[in-house]
């Protein structure tokens, strides 16, 4: 049964402090770390880079959860690795090539995420790209900019994969919030990332707690 794993987006961190923003967010309990790297091509903002991820891994053990919203990611695998990335996720519309892709990754030593945008099928992962990958992350809002309305409609793909590969790690990303936590846990995603919804947060430690339990408990429903 895959567990619960809260994973913080860094997006919502306050930028000036983000060494004491991650030990803030480990203290509190997140499990990983989700740190988002946009080339201002494929999505149209500009965030952290790899020099940024290698400045902050000293400071924390969190594992980093590197969400590549860029145009190229065969280009960045090496720089993430040697920053300290350990999960390195591309979006399949960035690439033809995913299969030489996840396996560029785990040779780099990573673990291999594969993203997909709100209007792409599950069909662009299902079989040999899920089966090779160590987690499919289905964005519930369009990448790019965070604070964004959750998605709902997303809720039927991340239920189609978990169905399909019960043991696979299944993220969601964007507008996860106490609101959104439900439905999101119960369709079977495991791995959550939250910026608003964690980092503005009055009790953050409350919130992951919350999180962490709905996800383990709705596991339970896919174990028969």
């Amino acid at each position: 049964m895959p567990i619960a794993k809260i994973s913080p987006s860094m997006l919502s961190s306050d930028f000036a402090n983000l060494a004491a923003e991650a030990k803030r967010m480990t203290k509190n309990g997140a499990d990983w770390l989700h740190l988002d790297v946009m080339d201002g091509h494929f999505v149209p903002n500009l965030t952290l880079g790899a020099p940024i991820i290698q400045a902050i891994r000293p400071h924390t053990e969190a594992y980093f959860d590197c969400h590549m919203m860029v145009s190229n990611p065969s280009q960045w695998v090496d720089d993430i690795a040697k920053a300290g990335g350990q999960m390195y996720t591309f979006h399949i519309e960035a690439t033809k090539e995913p299969l030489a892709l996840i396996q560029q990754i785990h040779d780099a030593g990573m673990q291999a995420g594969v993203a997909i945008k709100p209007g792409t099928s599950t069909d662009s992962v299902i079989g040999a790209v899920a089966e090779q990958a160590d987690m499919i992350l289905v964005m519930t809002v369009e990448p790019g900019f965070g604070g964004q309305r959750f998605m709902a409609q997303c809720m039927p793909k991340v239920k189609q994969l978990r169905e399909l590969y019960p043991n696979l790690d299944i993220e969601v990303d964007g507008g996860l919030a106490m609101e959104t936590i439900d439905v999101s846990a119960e369709a079977g995603a495991n791995v959550i990332v939250a910026g608003t919804g964690i980092f503005k947060a009055e009790d953050p430690a409350k919130v992951i707690s919350i999180f962490r339990n709905k996800v383990n408990e709705a596991q339970k429903q896919w174990l028969n």
